[in-house]
């Protein structure tokens, strides 16, 4: 009887002195550098990982890059609950990140170009790139130029600034999603008539795009509609939300929907509720929050346009850390898509995490 041949010897992995020989640096450096921790210098580092990457080393190996990657992140002091919402986003993402991608995040306010532009001049560390959302001014344009010609990345979010040679847009198409606002408005609305538009920031291109939207999609497919030649302007603001829904309802009775590109939907609300005009007015609005579950589940408000914040904070840091070469496939080069939200799939649990 003929004897089994013998079982292939498992091939033994590379051991630390050989790696270090291979290397021309000791075993002490070889363990700092494949277990990340202690300083060495990067071209000790690169000829460390050539080694063991030459050996097959089975393991996942550390970047060659030496140093840290210093990223701004700049937001507006806004309390929406959308804000609340992108913020909540960016601390999971963050954790997720390598340690050696240092995020710095700043809170301004929002219409505080002197603060806004000083902060993107000037840094205490040798940034690589930011993200911002900020509203479009010439100020603010100007100071993103300066950081671009200074070699630093910049990726815009949630809302668009044109004219910079910026790296990335990482939001939703706000033109679409104000078409799709216009094409609701239209195909829920009991009879052709008068729809109110109302634009949370006009120093804010999202919300220039989802008006411009809504107007052309309502001119182009629902022609005996008509809508206020000049949105009105309401900063977020309850108040202003209220006021403007109040007068459209007391000077004329044709009003058929309302197309809110902001916050303050508790003013929308307040009025369509005073004047019974719940479930008789569309109401279209912007992000799935808990007061618009509530809403939309009340059959005040109709649809929820949801731009889903966590995917922007991924697509910002995806498209910053691939311009500062810190990651190396091409992230998606499409923008973000929206959610459409109704009474038929608005979900149970809370939007905004306590």
């Amino acid at each position: 009887m003929t004897a089994a041949p013998p079982a292939p010897r498992r091939k033994r992995s590379a051991r630390f002195s050989e790696i270090a020989e291979l290397a021309g640096v000791s075993t002490a450096t070889v363990d700092r550098v494949l277990n990340e921790r202690g300083s060495v210098s990067g071209d000790a580092r690169k000829r460390v990982v050539a080694a063991a990457r030459q050996l097959g080393v089975p393991r996942l190996l550390p970047d060659t890059r030496h140093g840290l990657v210093h990223i701004d992140v700049l937001l507006p002091d806004t309390d929406t609950p959308f804000f609340d919402r992108l913020k909540q986003a960016l601390r999971r993402a963050l954790q997720m990140l390598d340690r050696r991608v240092v995020v710095h995040w700043s809170i301004l306010p929002a219409a505080d170009d002197d603060l806004i532009t000083a902060r993107i001049d000037r840094a205490a560390y040798r940034r690589a790139g930011l993200i911002i959302t900020a509203r479009d001014s010439e100020r603010v344009r100007d100071a993103l130029s300066r950081a671009i010609e200074r070699g630093e990345a910049v990726v815009t979010m949630t809302t668009d600034i044109g004219g910079i040679a910026r790296a990335h847009y990482a939001g939703i198409d706000n033109y679409r999603a104000g078409r799709t606002a216009g094409y609701y408005l239209g195909r829920l609305a009991r009879r052709p008539g008068r729809v109110l538009l109302l634009a949370g920031r006009m120093d804010y291109g999202a919300h220039l795009d989802r008006i411009a939207g809504c107007r052309e999609e309502l001119a182009q497919s629902f022609a005996d509609f008509t809508c206020n030649d000049r949105p009105g302007e309401t900063l977020d603001l309850d108040d202003r939300c209220y006021k403007a829904v109040v007068k459209a309802l007391q000077t004329r009775d044709d009003l058929v929907g309302i197309y809110n590109s902001g916050g303050g939907s508790t003013g929308v609300e307040s009025a369509l509720r005073k004047f019974d005009a719940v479930g008789r007015v569309v109401w279209v609005g912007h992000e799935m929050l808990d007061i618009h579950r509530v809403y939309i589940t009340a059959g005040a408000m109709d649809i929820a346009i949801d731009q889903d914040p966590d995917r922007q904070v991924i697509s910002a840091l995806q498209h910053l850390l691939h311009a500062c070469g810190v990651v190396k496939q091409q992230p998606p080069q499409d923008p973000v898509e929206f959610g459409i939200f109704c009474s038929a799939n608005v979900r149970n649990t809370p939007y905004l995490q306590p």
